[in-house]
């Protein structure tokens, strides 16, 4: 159960962080080509995720904290941006010498997420 509470309260700062940069860079498609503050999340999430990943490997002083990985990776960058699991299972993938599934596993993310939320929408405005 703690552990739950360590993830639940890391989402909840993520969350709040990624509203505050969504707040700083409002997106308007009419005034910028590129959702400056999503970007900006994601960039940033998925670099904190990969330094915090760094950090628990053996020698990291996160190493076998399990309570606090949750927390900061799992909470905190997963609350942040899910972008940051997304590019952590790519760049696994990348390491284990899997490039290809690293290929397709970009491709069906970005064209699913892409297809999913355009579908939301046809569904939203058929039923709304």
């Amino acid at each position: 159960m703690m552990n739950y509470l360590l993830v639940a309260l890391g989402s909840a700062i993520g969350g709040m962080g990624r509203h505050a940069i969504g707040l700083q860079f409002p997106f308007d498609p009419a005034v910028h080509d590129v959702a400056l503050g999503t970007l900006a999340v994601n960039i940033l999430g998925s670099f904190v995720a990969g330094l915090l990943v760094a950090w628990s490997l053996p020698g990291g002083f996160l190493q076998g904290q399990g309570g606090w990985q949750l927390f900061l990776i799992v909470g905190i960058c997963g609350g942040f941006t899910t972008f940051s699991a997304f590019s952590l299972d790519t760049f696994a993938l990348l390491q284990q010498g899997e490039p290809y599934a690293a290929m397709v596993n970009s491709l069906l993310s970005v064209g699913g997420a892409l297809a999913a939320v355009t579908a939301g929408v046809a569904v939203g405005w058929a039923t709304g």
